[in-house]
Formats: C-alpha cells, sequence, structure tokens
C-alpha cells in the first residue's frame, strides 16, 4: 500500500481543445503551491461505472493556483479519459500536489525531445523551460495528422526550439538511428509516446553504446501491442480467482476483490506492484517502463498496474502473505 495521499479540492474553470481527440481542462485547486517542474503529474479522482476510481496525469503550464491537464479520449480507456471529457466548468473533484518521475537534467549540452501523439503532454513543458533557459534544443513531434497533434500552434511560436513534425498522413517517419548518430556526445533524450516507440529507442539507444541516464522516457499507461481484452487472475496460495474487465487494470480489479497489494506509481514506472508469474494461458502485454526488454521476454514478473494478459488466465504470486504480516 502506497503512503496516503493529501486531496485537495478542484474547480474546473476552463475547458479547450487543442486537437481533434484531445480535451485540456484547467482546474483551480485549494491550496496548491507553485513553481512545479515540467514532466510532473497529479492524481485526480475519476467516476468510473459509478465507482470513484484514481488516474493520474502529466500537468502542462497554466497560471499559478490552477492544475491543466490534456487528455486523449481513447476508445478502449479505463474509463479515465471519458470521465475527463465528459467534465464543465464549474464541476468539482479532488487532485493531488503535482510530483515528478520524468525530471529534465538541466546538464547536457544539447536536448532531444521526442514526442509521439498526446506523448507531448510533458514534452510540451520540457521545451518551454529549456527555451527560457537558453538551452539547445531540437524537438521531434510525431503523429497521425497536424489535426491530432495538440499545442502544435504553441510549440511552432516557441523561440529557441528547433521544431519538426512527422506526419503519418504524409508519409513521414522517424528515423531514431539517424537522430541519435546526430546527437551530440554529451546530448541527453526525453521521449513520451506510445510503447513501440519506447522499445525502438531503447533498443537503439543500447546498441549505440550511449549512457543509458541520458535515454530518458515516460510511456502511456494504456499503451500495449494487444488490444484490451478481459482476463482472469488466480492468486497463488489464497484461492482468489479475480475477473478483470477490458477497461479496468489488474491492480485496480485485485484490490477491488480485497487482494493485498503495494503500489505507488500506477504507471508502470516503479515496479511496487509487480507480481511473480506462475503461469499464464496466454501472452503477456507488458505496458511497463520498470523492467528491461530481457525481464519482460522471460515473462517472470508483470506489473499490475498496467501490463495485461491478453485473454486466458494468469496464475499470480503477490509475495504477500497475511500472516506474515500479522
Amino acid at each position: 500500500m502506497r503512503s496516503r495521499l493529501e486531496w485537495r479540492r478542484a474547480v474546473v474553470t476552463a475547458i479547450e481543445t487543442p486537437a481533434e481527440d484531445v480535451r485540456a481542462v484547467t482546474f483551480t485547486v485549494e491550496g496548491l503551491r507553485s513553481g512545479f517542474d515540467p514532466g510532473s503529474h497529479t492524481n485526480i479522482k475519476v467516476i468510473i461505472r459509478g465507482e470513484p476510481a484514481l488516474r493520474t496525469y502529466t500537468i502542462i503550464p497554466s497560471a499559478p493556483g490552477t492544475l491543466k491537464i490534456a487528455v486523449k479520449l481513447h476508445p478502449n480507456s479505463r474509463g479515465g479519459s471519458a470521465f475527463v471529457w465528459q467534465l464543465q466548468p464549474g464541476d468539482e473533484t479532488e487532485m493531488t500536489e503535482p510530483e515528478n518521475r520524468f525530471e529534465l537534467s538541466w546538464r547536457a549540452s544539447h536536448y532531444l525531445l521526442i514526442a509521439g501523439g498526446i506523448g507531448i503532454t510533458p514534452i510540451y513543458g520540457m521545451a518551454q523551460a529549456l527555451a527560457r533557459r537558453g538551452k539547445s534544443v531540437d524537438l521531434l513531434y510525431a503523429a497521425r495528422s497536424r489535426g491530432h497533434m495538440p499545442f502544435l500552434d504553441e510549440l511552432e511560436n516557441l523561440s529557441g526550439v528547433r521544431l519538426r513534425t512527422l506526419l503519418q498522413d504524409e508519409g513521414q517517419v522517424l528515423d531514431l538511428k539517424a537522430e541519435f548518430e546526430a546527437l551530440p556526445p554529451e546530448g541527453e533524450v526525453y521521449i513520451c509516446g506510445p510503447h513501440g516507440l519506447l522499445e525502438a529507442a531503447r533498443t537503439l539507444w543500447e546498441e549505440s553504446g550511449r549512457p543509458m541516464s541520458r535515454l530518458r522516457f515516460e510511456v502511456f499507461g494504456d499503451s500495449g501491442r494487444y488490444i484490451e481484452q478481459p482476463f482472469e487472475v488466480q492468486v497463488a496460495g489464497t484461492g482468489h480467482r479475480v475477473r478483470v474487465r477490458a477497461d479496468e487494470s489488474m491492480l485496480d480489479a485485485l484490490m477491488d476483490a480485497g487482494v493485498d497489494m503495494v503500489y505507488d506509481c500506477r504507471r508502470g514506472e516503479c515496479g511496487l506492484c509487480a507480481v511473480s508469474v506462475v503461469e499464464a494461458s496466454a501472452a503477456i502485454d507488458h505496458r511497463d517502463v520498470f523492467f528491461s526488454t530481457e525481464e519482460r521476454h522471460s515473462a517472470a514478473k508483470m506489473c499490475a498496474c498496467v501490463s495485461r494478459v491478453c485473454g486466458g488466465t494468469v496464475v499470480i504470486d503477490t509475495g504477500y502473505r497475511r500472516e506474515e504480516a500479522a
């Protein structure tokens, strides 16, 4: 179990549509301190199927005393995006003070920022912050079309950042290998996008021999190799058999069923919710950024907060024994 979150009253004050399938919502938040670093995220209370739940979103630059998030409406979402999209000015919820697990180092001679679609949310703030400090910055922004690029106008008018767009509908392709080869030795790369983009980047970066500390990334928690399917989880040694819906995480389903779980980030980053896989009748769709490629291929563990099984049944061991904790 994670430490207690400090929730603050949040009121919707503005709604924008920066792209065809993206909604930006600004909240006035009580007791909020100012000066959050780019890449920070907040937790927000949402209602899904009539039940309270928690979702995590990156914050983007906004006025003091407010938090602003940009959310893509996903057809296969676990309910968080649908909740945000139905909000109206004056609606209330609760949010937490932002925290950051995707921080800029501020030490590099050059920064290469790469965003895939809605992955622009942390990259947008990073580009602004680096430009203010006069840093050398290239930004590669890839998406299906210009209509699917939130904050494109703002970025095109941001002085000090060399922006290049890559549009799928125009046949443009991101050549990561060439970009990494052109990067100065002391340069750093920050990437946010779908899982496939991150996997390709990590493989090419390792092959380049550059220090892994100079590649930093954030991946969509709902970005996997396979479409979401319902599946069953059996917890070894407890007798629990839990059905996981296509629109919920394994972590949420287990906790709703009374299974004791340890967790923190809910984004596949910290690894606290990792469980041992005893047996699986279908492929595991690893959606975390915690395990290495080799660890994911071994299928010995999975992060319950984001990773899934492609239908069928998975038997897990949480490593937690009530009698041991007593």
